[in-house]
């Protein structure tokens, strides 16, 4: 019997740190660090994740047959180097700051990783698979071209940057990546929008997708600045960046004291009150890049030749320029890598092992090899009862013929369910596993979930899941989006704008109406839409439909299960923590119901997270 090529990806070190299992071409399992750990973002060794993928899988550290990591640490380390001794005496603190833990850590990583790997498997490091070493672009390629459907595509890859690459052009075909060009480091679409996430008041690398979501409530008037003083794009969509207004290559922050006298004073204070101003810096930044990516993507099209195109990337999980490039771009289809950012390289490092190292045929499937992206650990009855037990929670339990027409019942009536279901996802994205799920018709829930439930910030929009087969009826959206991973506009006939809400400006736009489903209506008639297929996922679909057949709508609010700060829950004692300090009024976990009037008095400890 020939022995199965399994092969274990993993990305660790820098953020996101996740974990993959590929067995003869085919995703088993993959997983995010941070979901284990209870630390959004966390960048440590994901030893956890990787128990969790072996487990799913079936085997252990000894049944695989390659590890490969998702960069090259040592081509990272001479970007650093060949940075900070371009910018001397500039930059000499951040030089200092750095150097003690690649020195420690980040320049042996393969001792490092093996070390890990060995304590989490009792194996000695001399039985241990051969460990390979993946480029973080080729990683990023991977991920969007192999589980796409197509046999031949196109692959654009931006973020903030890998080794030296911030943007790559590649071309997928069969079980090869070639790739065509690329613009390095520190010339940056990922940055420069990483950058004005933190004029505004974010946190880079986790507030970029909240400048995104303020974009609508602000005018575009800093656009020329931006081309004129900051960026100098080329007919092509190639780019440079204007040095002199970052602090990025060679600091401890993204801006300095230029850029800040370029928008008229310095950045806003995290947890300050959002002005005007920072709503137009985030709808002009929003702007350029959309912009960018389309004339990037125009090229692609021109010099390659190809009709599809694949993404990945951080700057791929802008969802509103995906909608644009698939609405005015040159291509036939796009396909977008649900885990775009660095979680990702993991999986893409461990597919780019399995086709091109090890020379395996590959064949696009018309069933999606992401599977919805449902690729985390699950829990069975058994073990969700035992939980709740513990926890003294107080629950009936129900099949699904009775559970699903009572929770679409209370979602009509205004109730925020916490949705426990199924395997976890992997991705940024809560997709109907790890939910909360809320009445899109009520005016009021945005706020209500924002304020009471999510506990962040009230701009923030919410993003609509919709029966696949009753999305065109509501949104004007012309491909799938299981991935929430486009944006879409409601469809005009269910927009319902009056002139005093058409008079609103700023912030006020928040008390619009806008349409018949208007909490997942934002102020410029957008959604990131979640179509759900009855065979990728038949309960969440199922509970959409009885949905329906109360309401007459196909629609729910669907957010990730967490408050801001959090990770997406993963185990039941997590979803029991939050639904027990969250204004979240009922929690389905597995068969089992759950209402907070019931529980116990004395709610558990609340957690405390750093707010991102």
């Amino acid at each position: 019997m020939t022995k199965p090529s399994i092969v274990l990806g993993v990305s660790a070190f820098y953020h996101d740190s996740a974990a993959t299992i590929v067995r003869d071409g085919h995703i088993i399992a993959a997983a995010q660090e941070e979901r284990f750990s209870r630390i959004k973002h966390d960048a440590s060794f994901p030893t956890q994740a990787i128990i969790s993928c072996l487990d799913a899988a079936g085997v252990t550290l000894a049944d695989v047959i390659h590890v490969t990591f998702y960069d090259k640490p040592f081509i990272k380390f001479e970007r650093l180097l060949e940075t900070y001794f371009s910018y001397a005496p500039r930059g000499f603190q951040s030089f200092l700051a750095a150097m003690p833990i690649w020195l420690k850590e980040k320049l042996f990583l393969k001792t490092v990783i093996r070390r890990e790997l060995s304590a989490l498997s009792q194996l000695p490091q001399k039985a241990l698979p051969p460990l390979l070493f993946g480029e973080h672009h080729h990683s990023h390629a991977a991920s969007a071209f192999y589980p796409s459907p197509f046999e031949e595509a196109a692959v654009l890859c931006m973020d903030g940057v890998g080794e030296w690459a911030t943007t790559s052009v590649w071309v997928g075909k069969g079980n090869t990546l070639v790739p065509q060009w690329e613009i390095h480091f520190p010339h940056s679409l990922g940055l420069l929008y990483s950058a004005f996430t933190q004029y505004a008041g974010f946190k880079v690398n986790s507030g970029e997708y909240k400048l995104m979501g303020l974009a609508p409530y602000g005018s575009p008037r800093y656009v020329s600045q931006i081309y004129e003083e900051l960026i100098d794009v080329k007919p092509d969509g190639t780019f440079r960046l204007n040095l002199d207004y970052f602090d990025f290559p060679a600091g401890l922050r993204m801006i300095n004291q230029r850029f800040c006298k370029l928008f008229g004073g310095p950045a806003r204070e995290p947890e300050s009150e959002i002005t005007q101003k920072e709503m137009d810096i985030a709808a002009s930044i929003q702007v350029v890049t959309e912009e960018i990516v389309l004339q990037l993507a125009r090229t692609i099209a021109s010099e390659l030749g190809q009709s599809h195109l694949c993404l990945a990337g951080g700057v791929a999980l802008n969802c509103v320029a995906n909608g644009r490039l698939l609405r005015e771009g040159p291509f036939d289809d796009i396909w977008i890598q649900p885990a775009s950012g660095d979680a990702g390289g993991a999986l893409g490092a461990a597919l780019a092992t399995h086709y091109e190292y090890l020379g395996n045929d590959r064949a696009p499937s018309e069933q999606d090899p992401m599977r919805g992206a449902y690729l985390g650990p699950s829990f069975s009855n058994d073990a969700i009862g035992t939980a709740l037990d513990d926890l003294e929670a107080v629950y009936t339990k129900h099949d699904d013929d009775t559970l699903l027409p009572l929770v679409a019942k209370e979602i009509s009536e205004g109730q925020v369910i916490g949705w426990f279901s199924d395997a976890m996802e992997f991705g940024p994205r809560a997709l109907g596993a790890r939910s909360i799920l809320a009445d899109p018709r009520s005016p009021h829930m945005q706020t209500t979930l924002n304020l009471k439930v999510k506990q962040r910030e009230s701009f923030r929009p919410f993003a609509p899941a919709v029966l696949k087969e009753r999305a065109a009826d509501w949104f004007e959206l012309e491909s799938e989006s299981p991935y929430m991973m486009l944006v879409a506009t409601v469809a005009n006939h269910q927009r319902t704008t009056t002139p005093a809400d058409q008079a609103a400006f700023g912030i006020e736009q928040l008390k619009q109406t806008r349409s018949t489903i208007p909490a997942v209506t934002h102020v410029d008639y957008s959604a990131r839409v979640q179509t759900v297929d009855a065979d990728t996922n038949p309960r969440f679909h199922h509970l959409l439909s009885e949905f329906e057949a109360i309401t007459g709508c196909p629609v729910l609010i669907n957010t990730s299960f967490n408050v801001r700060g959090e990770p997406i829950v993963y185990r039941p004692e997590d979803a029991y923590h939050c639904f027990m300090n969250t204004g979240i009024d009922r929690l389905v976990i597995g068969s089992y119901l759950l209402k907070k009037e019931d529980q116990p008095s004395t709610n558990l400890p609340a957690r405390q997270f750093e707010l991102d």
